[in-house]
């Protein structure tokens, strides 16, 4: 086993992480845009478009109804709900565990949009590579 020096820099070589200078010190962060991409990415090849469109409809579905039950149209203005000091435990808790579905939720749909834009894209471009492969066994 390398050293933990070695180790962060074969991750920073697999574009995993990023190598970030302040000052006299060097620190590592993950590399956001590639785990944003890798996400859409499994989105796209773990799912039919159809299967997406229906989690998308599925989850706006869920976010509308919120909307709807609590009168607010985002998750940070549900939050501001839990200041209410009239509130029972029970429903702070209840919409403690709403807002994070929520948000979650949100950062789903996000993804998905992303995954529906580029579904075309992957698909034409893994075609591209089955068909270059195809050449060279031929």
């Amino acid at each position: 086993m390398g050293t933990t020096n070695e180790e962060l820099q074969a991750l920073v070589e697999q574009g995993q992480l990023r190598r970030v200078k302040a000052g006299e010190t060097t620190r590592y962060q993950p590399d956001y845009t590639r785990l944003l991409f890798e996400e859409i990415r499994t989105l796209i090849e773990e799912n039919t478009r159809e299967e997406l469109r229906n989690e998308l409809v599925a989850i706006t579905d869920e976010i509308e109804e919120w909307q709807a039950t609590y009168d607010v149209e985002t998750w940070e203005e549900f939050e501001q709900s839990l200041a209410d000091g009239d509130l029972a435990s029970d429903e702070l808790r209840d919409r403690r565990d709403v807002i994070g579905r929520w948000e979650g939720s949100q950062e789903d749909r996000r993804l998905i949009k992303h995954a529906l834009a580029l579904y075309s894209n992957v698909e034409a471009a893994r075609e591209q590579m089955i068909d270059m492969a195809n050449r060279d066994t031929n």
